[in-house]
């Protein structure tokens, strides 16, 4: 997509682009996924000219695909000789009778539905990385740009255009999109995909971008994937639910999550009178739907711990208890730093501070993330509410110097700030 757009159409774009694309991809193969990003390109770019001079359409949507579905035809005419198209289509893109007939039908309402969660699924190849598989999920379905990836990822940009580069070349030696109709495939990769759309929805939620600590866009990019996964029969398991209803908690509170200056808001301190009453009744809409089936995934046991937060008015009528017990469960099923983190701080709410330091004095974590700046700013709580003041001030002043972004630098100067004139 352009690198620059107009704000009135920037978020038009970024929704229409990726369904564009999967559709021209579909058409011309997967081995063309260069071509029909460019095609994209160019209905976007002639959108720009035409909508410039005689305004917005009444349908932009439909607009920009009748323009991708014309410059797909002018692509056509030009590479048939040199090149070949998805199996199912190919020969009927190769005669200048049945070419424009085909891509009318290719790109109807019907063939289109389906062609953005094909693109996910491609996206999410085992072969992939995890960093590659977001790389190209928020550039080809979210029309995020290379840059604006490396900011969301803490990344050079040109590292990471280099992973694009890879992991595209890589999606180009399959010759179709991911067949959503075959069930077997499908379980397989799922869980990928769940990990993927989870990883996104984190990045934007509490992430390391150096642009701040929230990006609430990629956490509705996220959002509206997981959607288009429970609209399928084959997407619509309890992992998928419970995955849509964590989702849901916690975009509630967003709004609640940056004061009207910008800055961060802990949980502690938040309006809860501003968390989102709508998305909380879908998350707890969705955790419900969630609970068929015997297995409990880890997004299930994060969904009840996120619906035990929204039942509560405040700290106080939250039970802590059950939160504890919840993680014991989740830190069972996936064993990690960041879980055991938050563990203790419930702990520390449910048993005291001191609980909550022997926790995190326990927790066996590697080099790197003792250098995660609020596991340091946990010590520097855990130790002030304990009293010990010399103690919290070394570590809030070791996780400002690990801040990744003003947000983060302001909300820990003002942490550092208090317990200086405590």
């Amino acid at each position: 997509m352009p690198e620059r757009l107009p704000s009135e159409i920037d978020h038009l774009f970024r929704h229409e682009s990726g369904r564009i694309v999967a559709t021209v991809a579909r058409i011309f193969g997967l081995h063309n996924l260069a071509l029909a990003e460019d095609v994209v390109q160019d209905a976007f770019s002639r959108a720009l000219e035409v909508w410039k001079i005689r305004g917005m359409p009444d349908n932009p949507a439909a607009w920009l695909m009748t323009a991708a579905r014309n410059r797909a035809l002018d692509a056509l005419r030009r590479e048939r000789t040199v090149r070949t198209f998805a199996p199912e289509v190919d020969h009927l893109l190769r005669s200048e009778w049945t070419a424009a007939p085909a891509l009318v039908e290719e790109f109807g309402a019907g063939q289109v539905k389906d062609d953005m969660l094909r693109m996910m699924f491609s996206c999410c190849n085992p072969a992939l990385s995890q960093a590659a598989q977001l790389a190209v999920i928020l550039n080809i379905l979210c029309g995020f740009t290379a840059a604006e990836i490396a900011a969301a990822f803490f990344a050079s940009p040109a590292a990471l255009e280099k992973r694009l580069a890879r992991a595209k070349k890589s999606l180009s030696e399959t010759p179709s999109l991911f067949d959503i109709g075959d069930a077997a495939q499908f379980t397989t990769r799922l869980p990928t995909v769940h990990g993927a759309l989870y990883l996104l929805f984190n990045e934007g939620y509490h992430g390391a971008s150096s642009r701040g600590a929230i990006r609430a866009e990629l956490c509705h990019e996220a959002m509206r994937l997981a959607g288009l996964l429970l609209e399928h029969p084959l997407g619509r398991t309890p992992a998928s639910f419970a995955l849509a209803g964590l989702m849901a908690f916690n975009a509630a509170r967003l709004p609640a999550r940056t004061s009207a200056s910008g800055d961060l808001v802990t949980l502690v301190q938040q309006d809860r009178s501003r968390w989102d009453a709508s998305l909380m009744a879908r998350g707890f809409a969705l955790l419900d739907a969630s609970a068929s089936g015997t297995q409990v995934s880890e997004y299930h046991l994060e969904a009840a711990i996120a619906s035990v937060h929204a039942e509560a008015t405040g700290l106080q009528d939250t039970d802590w208890s059950r939160i504890v017990s919840l993680y014991d469960l989740l830190l069972a099923l996936n064993p990690s730093p960041v879980v055991a983190l938050n563990r203790a701080i419930a702990v520390a709410e449910a048993s005291g501070p001191a609980a909550g330091l022997k926790e995190l004095a326990a927790l066996d974590a590697p080099e790197s993330f003792q250098r995660y700046p609020f596991y340091q700013a946990a010590l520097g709580e855990l130790t002030l509410r304990c009293g010990m003041a010399d103690d919290a001030r070394q570590h809030f002043q070791a996780a400002l110097a690990m801040a990744r972004n003003s947000m983060e630098r302001q909300f820990l100067q003002e942490r550092l700030r208090q317990v200086q004139i405590s």
